[in-house]
């Protein structure tokens, strides 16, 4: 947290507006710039990561709705209703002149359901209703009846090791393991990015020192083939050539100064925003590739690098995705076999019909039992007087099943190609791991000879400009061994930024990278490598 934390104030120290005087053009402001301040400029500028950033909140939303799947349902329902309709019957208890009796009904109703992890859905309801009519063969008008029941159903093959719900979860999972492997991957290669980008702008502008130094040689020495000129000791022609080579030099001075502008605008283009700030400013690199080589395990930088490298989890990822498919589907084609428990509790009370009549004629005799209104009737639920208790078995089959055969042929063809592409994946950490190594090797050979090339380069200039001054040697040879000491220079340069940029590649080859620089993308990044 307090590495987090540092990054963030040096981003927001660098974002700072500059003075007024940070004006651009020629007079660009110098802006003194560490490697660890580009890659906290990178880590809140750079569009990429921002992007996948995005894509980690994505996933997260699908986790969280996944998990909706258990949310209890409630379901309300209300209606009122008049029915008349004909009765084909002696007894149809309608009034005199009429066929049928009128009834009017008001309900009301509410379902409780929730899904368990088992694939069971538990479902709870209780209704109520009021009832008057004019049939003379009722005793209650108006009645009022309750209900309370629960039911329990237990998928025992189709839904119950996985079923839509737990197949979205983890489909859900996945993917997050998946945005979270993104999100390591696209940050790391920024990083690198940052890094390769910030040592070439060092090798850039010590290439210009480079170059510099050259200019001011040639020019000594053109200085000194004129004295010889003017004293008679050379002819004048002897002075076109160290003229031609300052020429030279100078134009390689320029086309260094552009390679250095580009490679500026690069880091730029890594670091910085969309606005204006910072792009007139003059970027002064204040780390030093000076390093001295180490040795490299390649053994164990494989091993790492197949443990930690993200594209290998995110590839894992994918196949846990497909394999969820594949079970899913292969359930689905399984008959329905549902295991039900329900139970369920009535209540009825109200008040005489006052059109009813009792049988040949007689007065109606209503049981005291059910004589009461709407609280009589809930009363009766908690009495357990009448009930309805089921258990049983509910069986569905789809003859032939061709739909759910090829859903589980298509997806275990999906998990086929993911594994494939885990492999891909695995031999090109690999390749990349093994490149790294030998990068690095080559270049931790080249520091060493091409010090000791330039140590050997001075030696033989300053023999020569020894040489030269006694008149024992030409321009030719003098301007050879500079420009020999030149190439020497500049190889060195290449040689400490190459293996520098090296190192930088066996950690994102390795996927130590971020941890290498105490990179921490926080809680979302935590979860998705679980």
């Amino acid at each position: 947290m307090k590495h987090a934390a540092r990054v963030v104030l040096t981003a927001l120290l660098l974002a700072a507006p500059l003075p007024a005087a940070a004006v651009t053009g020629a007079s660009a402001t110098q802006r003194p710039l560490t490697l660890d301040q580009a890659i906290a400029m990178a880590l809140s500028t750079n569009e990429a990561i921002l992007v996948q950033r995005e894509s980690v909140i994505s996933a997260e939303a699908n986790v969280s709705g996944a998990k909706g799947a258990y949310d209890p349902a409630l379901k309300l329902t209300a209606d009122a209703r008049r029915a008349l309709t004909p009765v084909n019957s002696a007894f149809s208890g309608a009034p005199p002149g009429e066929l049928a009796p009128t009834t009017h009904t008001a309900d009301a109703g509410a379902t409780l359901e929730q899904l368990l992890p088992t694939g069971a859905l538990v479902t709870v309801l209780a209704n109520l209703s009021r009832t008057t009519t004019n049939n003379n063969f009722t005793l209650l008008s108006p009645a009022y009846s309750s209900e309370l029941g629960v039911e329990f159903r237990q998928p025992l093959l189709r839904g119950r090791s996985i079923d839509a719900g737990r197949l979205r979860l983890r489909v859900a999972a996945a993917d997050r393991r998946a945005a979270g492997a993104g999100l390591r991957e696209t940050v790391t290669d920024s990083v690198a990015a940052v890094e390769r980008a910030y040592w070439s702008l060092v090798a850039a502008r010590r290439e210009i020192s480079v170059r510099k130094e050259a200019v001011r040689l040639a020019e000594e020495q053109l200085e000194q083939t004129r004295l010889r000129v003017e004293a008679g000791a050379a002819p004048e022609t002897e002075i076109a050539q160290p003229r031609a080579e300052l020429e030279n030099r100078r134009g390689d001075l320029s086309a260094s100064r552009e390679s250095e502008a580009r490679a500026e605008n690069t880091l730029k283009l890594l670091i910085l925003g969309d606005d204006a700030q910072g792009w007139g400013e003059r970027i002064e690199p204040q780390d030093d590739p000076d390093v001295s080589p180490e040795p490299i395990d390649v053994d164990r930088a494989l091993q790492r690098a197949l443990a930690a490298r993200p594209e290998i989890e995110g590839a894992q990822a994918a196949i846990d995705r497909q394999r969820s498919t594949v079970e899913f589907s292969r359930n689905a084609s399984r008959p329905a076999l549902d295991a039900i428990v329900a139970y369920d509790r009535f209540g009825l009370a109200g008040g005489e019909n006052p059109l009813g009549t009792g049988f040949a004629g007689a007065p109606p005799i209503i049981p005291s039992v059910l004589e009461g209104g709407w609280g009589h009737s809930l009363s009766m639920l908690g009495e357990n007087r009448y009930s309805d208790g089921r258990v049983g078995l509910e069986a569905r089959f789809t003859i032939g099943g061709r739909t759910a055969k090829a859903d589980v042929a298509v997806a275990q063809s999906a998990a086929r190609q993911a594994e494939t592409l885990l492999s891909s994946a695995r031999k090109t950490v690999r390749a990349e791991v093994l490149d790294a190594a030998a990068a690095m090797d080559t270049a931790g050979q080249r520091i060493g000879s091409s010090r000791a090339a330039r140590e050997a380069a001075e030696v033989q200039l300053s023999a020569e400009r020894d040489r030269y001054a006694a008149g024992l040697s030409t321009n030719f040879l003098v301007l050879t061994r500079q420009n020999d000491l030149s190439h020497a220079r500049l190889d060195e340069i290449s040689a400490r930024t190459d293996y520098r940029k090296a190192v930088t590649e066996m950690a994102r080859a390795t996927g130590t990278l971020l941890a290498d620089r105490r990179i921490d993308l926080g809680p979302a990044d935590a979860a998705g490598s679980r």
